[in-house]
């Protein structure tokens, strides 16, 4: 639904600004910052998940924003990998029902997913 959508969006935007903050500061400052996005990120998963499609192009940004918050901010790299691949996987098993006007939105965002996914693991398998 259109309210969903926004609903979810302004979530994610709330906690893409904190993120931000937690990027650039240290100590207090950051752990706030940094709670005040999980906080935000998970409200819009959970508003996601009840009212959009994996496919939608907010719902796949929002996995997107949140599982580089978890890698980047909070060094949860198996939730950050767990995150990403759960979303790529689910919107590339509904590839068909994409709608149309968000199909190319909706790939790139799951390309950036993949890519970033390849990433980590390539990241991770660097560090053992």
């Amino acid at each position: 639904s259109p309210n969903n959508e926004s609903k979810v969006f302004y979530l994610k935007m709330k906690a893409d600004y904190n993120r931000y903050i937690a990027e650039f500061t240290d100590g207090e400052e950051k752990a706030v910052a940094a709670e005040h996005a999980r906080q935000a990120y998970t409200a819009a998963e959970e508003t996601a998940a009840k009212g959009l499609p994996v496919t939608h192009p907010v719902r796949l940004g929002l996995a997107l924003n949140f599982s580089v918050f978890l890698y980047e901010v909070l060094s949860e790299y198996d939730g950050a990998c767990a995150m990403a691949r759960a979303a790529f996987e689910s919107s590339l098993a509904e590839l068909d029902n994409i709608a149309e006007d968000s199909y190319k939105d909706s790939t790139l965002i799951m390309q950036l997913l993949r890519d970033n996914l390849t990433f980590w693991m390539a990241d991770q398998a660097g560090e053992e």
